[in-house]
C-alpha cells in the first residue's frame, strides 16, 4: 500500500514521500507529515543485533516506502566511512544517565545526520519521479545546520544550496565552517537580524508565486534542508532506535523496557523524531524538551500558549535561540488527530497576534508525553564545569542545557520521569563552541579561536575533531552580508555565479 504525507494545514494536498521530499514545504505553507503510522513499526527483538545501517535501512522502508536494495545504497552512500567512530552514534554512561554523542560527523554536529542522507534522498526522489528540473535548496541556520547542508549537498549533481545564518549570532567557529565552504554549487551569506527573521524569509519565499515563477522559467524548483523536510526527520529518527539497542546489549534494559530522552531543542525538529520514533514502536515514557532562556517551549508545554511576543536572547548555545519552532506545527496535527483545519486556525493566529493557545484537552493529551525546562548561562557553563570534575566528561553548551533541565527536573518532578534509563541527546562537539566552554574553567579574552581549542585541549586532554582543526587557514570563500529583504535578489546573483 503507498504510503502517502499530507500537509498539516489541507487535507486536500497529499503527496508520495517522494515529492514531499523534493517540495520540503507544502504549497499551502503547511508541512508534511504522514497521515498515519500503521505498518509503520520496528521489531524491538531485533534491534540489540542491528548496526547503525541495517537501523536506517529498516527506517527509510518503514517511514518512507523505499525498498529495501535503495534503502541499502541510500545509507550505505550517506554514512559509511563518514564518520570517525565504530558506530555514527555511539552511547556513553554516566554515572544516572547515557549521553548519546551525535558529533561525529563531517561537520562535528548532529546535522550530519540527517544532512549527509538528505541529499541522497533527494537524488533518489528525482530519479524515482522523473522530475525534468533541479533542485535549489534554500535554508535558513542557527548554527549547525548550514554547514552540515553545505556539506551534504556539496556538487551533488542536480542540485543548489544556499544558506543564510543570522550575522554575529553564530559561534566563530561555526561561521568560519560555512564561510570556508567550497563546493560549485554552494552559496553562503548572512543577513541582519536573527534566527527567526532568517526562518521567516526564506519560509517567505516557498510561497511567492512570482519568485518561483523565476525560478521554473530557469528550470529549478525550490526546497529546504531545514527539518521541515520530512527527510530529515527520517534520518534522525534512526539513531533513537540505535540508542535503545545499545541500552540492550549492554543490558541497562532488557526488550519492551520504557525510556526516557532529553533533547536540547531550537525548532523542534529533533525531539520530533523521538516522537515519530514512539509512533513506529519505540517504548518512550518521556521526552524532556530542553531550552536556553528562549524558552517559548517550556512555556507551551506548562501553558498551551505559544507565544512568540517576548525578548530574544543572544547565548552559548546560539542553535537553540530561536523563537519559532517550526516543527511543533507536526506535533499539534498530530495530536489532535490529524485536524488540519485547526492547525491553519493556529498557524494564522500566530502570523497575526503572534501567538495561539491550544485546547486544554490537547495540552493533557500533549502533556501525557512531553514536558519542558529551561537552563540560562551561568548554570549552564556551571554544568560543563561539574561534569568534568565529576567523571571526566566534557559537553558543548546544548548538551550542557540538557543535562542541567535533567537534573532540575528530577529534584522537582522526578515522578514524571519515574524508574527509567534516561538518554541526554549530545548534539555538538564541545570545540564548536571552545570560546564559551572554556569559561566554565577560566577567564578568558579575545584570543584567536583556534588557540583557544588548543588552550581547551591541553585542560582536558578531549581530542579535538579533525574537521574542526583543519578550518585553520581555510580560504574565506563566502562574504555576503545582507537585509532580510535582499534575500530574494541575493538567491538570483548566487544563481548567476553557479550556472
Amino acid at each position: 500500500m503507498p504510503i502517502y504525507y499530507e500537509s498539516t494545514r489541507s487535507g486536500k494536498i497529499r503527496e508520495i514521500p517522494e515529492n514531499a521530499i523534493l517540495q520540503g514545504l507544502s504549497p499551502d505553507g503547511g508541512l508534511y507529515a504522514p497521515r498515519d503510522f500503521k505498518n509503520t513499526a520496528l521489531n524491538l527483538s531485533e534491534l540489540a543485533d542491528m548496526d547503525y545501517e541495517t537501523i536506517c535501512r529498516n527506517v527509510l522502508e518503514k517511514f518512507l516506502g523505499i525498498g529495501t536494495e535503495d534503502a541499502r545504497t541510500l545509507t550505505e552512500s550517506a554514512y559509511r566511512g563518514k564518520f570517525s567512530t565504530a558506530t555514527p552514534a555511539p552511547l556513553v554512561h554516566l554515572k544516572d544517565s547515557h549521553i548519546l554523542e551525535l558529533f561525529h560527523g563531517p561537520t562535528a554536529a548532529f546535522k550530519d545526520f540527517g544532512l549527509q542522507l538528505l541529499p541522497q534522498l533527494t537524488k533518489y526522489a528525482l530519479e524515482k519521479t522523473g522530475f525534468p528540473r533541479d533542485i535549489l535548496i534554500v535554508t535558513a541556520t542557527s548554527g549547525d545546520t548550514g554547514k552540515a547542508a553545505l556539506e551534504g549537498f556539496k556538487d551533488v549533481a542536480r542540485t543548489k544550496i544556499i544558506v543564510f545564518y543570522p550575522f554575529e549570532k553564530v559561534s566563530k567557529i561555526q561561521e568560519l565552517q560555512m564561510r570556508t565552504q567550497e563546493g560549485d554549487n554552494t552559496g553562503v551569506a548572512a543577513v541582519r537580524g536573527n534566527f527567526d527573521d532568517a526562518q521567516n524569509g526564506v519560509k517567505a519565499l516557498f510561497t511567492d508565486k512570482e519568485f518561483l515563477e523565476k525560478l521554473d522559467e530557469r528550470r529549478i524548483r525550490l526546497s529546504s534542508a531545514n527539518s521541515i523536510n520530512i527527510g530529515r526527520l527520517a534520518a534522525q529518527i534512526v539513531y533513537y532506535f540505535s540508542a535503545y539497542g545499545a541500552l540492550i546489549r549492554d543490558r541497562f534494559i532488557q526488550k519492551g523496557d520504557k525510556v526516557n530522552f532529553v533533547v536540547p531543542t531550537g525548532n523542534f525538529g529533533n525531539i520530533l523524531a523521538g516522537y515519530y520514533a514512539g509512533k513506529m514502536g519505540l517504548p518512550i515514557h518521556r521526552l524532556l524538551c530542553a531550552s536556553n532562556r528562549n524558552n517559548v517551549l517550556t512555556d507551551f508545554f506548562l501553558t498551551g500558549i505559544y507565544n512568540r511576543k517576548r525578548r530574544f536572547h543572544t547565548t552559548i548555545s546560539p542553535s537553540m535561540d530561536i523563537l519559532i519552532s517550526s516543527n511543533l506545527e507536526r506535533l499539534i496535527y498530530h495530536e489532535s488527530d490529524a485536524d488540519a483545519a485547526y492547525v491553519k486556525e493556529l498557524y494564522g493566529q500566530l502570523n497575526q497576534r503572534s501567538e495561539y493557545k491550544i485546547r486544554p484537552q490537547l495540552l493533557s493529551r500533549i502533556r501525557e508525553l512531553f514536558s519542558g525546562g529551561f537552563a540560562d548561562d551561568d548554570t549552564t557553563l556551571r554544568t560543563i564545569r561539574r561534569e568534568f570534575d565529576d567523571c571526566g566528561y566534557l559537553m558543548d553548551p546544548h548538551t550542557a542545557v540538557a543535562r542541567t533541565v535533567f537534573e532540575d527536573f528530577k529534584k522537582s518532578r522526578g515522578e514524571l520521569l519515574g524508574d527509567y534509563e534516561t538518554v541526554i541527546l549530545s548534539t555538538a562537539s564541545p570545540y564548536k563552541f571552545s570560546r564559551d566552554v572554556i569559561r566554565a574553567f577560566e577567564k578568558t579574552g579575545a584570543e584567536d579561536e583556534f588557540l583557544l581549542m588548543e588552550r581547551l585541549y591541553k585542560k582536558t586532554g578531549v581530542e579535538i575533531p579533525a574537521p574542526l582543526r583543519n578550518l585553520a587557514g581555510k580560504e574565506i570563500r563566502h562574504s555576503d552580508v545582507i537585509e532580510i529583504g535582499e534575500m530574494e535578489r541575493l538567491i538570483g546573483d548566487l544563481l548567476g555565479r553557479m550556472s
